[in-house]
């Protein structure tokens, strides 16, 4: 019942701030922002869409009861949930799951920003461990771990170059 309880909020969550985002990007490219990464991006999403159904997949086949530490694991799901909400609202209608950049724009120096460039990026790496390993998902934890840091390894490369094409980003960092 936890479980689905649970899931039931994380994609709750996710479709949420899917829509933000459409708006956020609408409201962009009415001021001429550009896309960039079109190419990868698609894969992005098939990476957290396959996240969810192993997860689901492993977490109904094997039955496994919640991991011992799991209290541990949800004080840190919780965390990280406040951390995400941190950065989507110090980004404002700059947050974005695409990399969509509105040129001449001032980056943001403010939030979790003050101390590192990509703290969305830590906090979905955080989340793709912590959740299947509060079910015991080890092979799901595993397994999206490494397919979301090889996309990373893509993305931020990408988004650091459309920064600093298109913003101040040269000066901040």
């Amino acid at each position: 019942m936890f479980f689905l309880i649970f899931l039931v909020f994380i994609i709750c969550q996710r479709v949420a701030e899917l829509l933000m985002a459409k708006s956020n990007e609408r409201w962009m490219k009415e001021r001429g922002a550009k896309e960039y990464g079109r190419d990868h991006y698609r894969f992005m999403v098939l990476i957290h869409v396959g996240f969810f159904l192993f997860l689901i997949a492993e977490t109904l086949l094997t039955s496994r009861p919640l991991n011992p530490y799991w209290p541990f694991l949800l004080i840190l799901f919780i965390i990280v949930q406040l951390a995400r909400v941190w950065v989507i609202s110090s980004l404002g209608r700059f947050w974005n799951t695409k990399i969509i950049v509105l040129p001449g724009a001032k980056m943001v120096k403010k939030g979790p920003f003050k101390y590192m460039k990509h703290p969305n990026y830590l906090i979905v790496t955080i989340e793709l461990l912590v959740i299947p390993l509060l079910f015991q998902a080890y092979v799901t934890a595993s397994v999206f771990f490494i397919l979301n840091q090889v996309i990373l390894m893509v993305r931020i490369p990408m988004e650091e170059k459309a920064l600093k094409e298109n913003t101040d980003y040269d000066a901040y960092f």
